[in-house]
């Protein structure tokens, strides 16, 4: 455990980047999904 501080000091870097990484990539996939419906609505409408 003699590298505790030093994961404690790169899990605090690293925990802000995380959490924007993660709503980042929750906000592509409800936007994908999102987009997805929206196409498949409009192949539906028109044929």
């Amino acid at each position: 455990m003699g590298n505790s501080l030093h994961n404690k000091i790169y899990l605090g870097r690293r925990s802000v980047a995380v959490l924007n990484s993660k709503r980042v990539q929750a906000m592509i996939c409800v936007g994908a999904f999102a987009s997805i419906g929206l196409v498949w609505l409009l192949i539906r409408a028109f044929k």
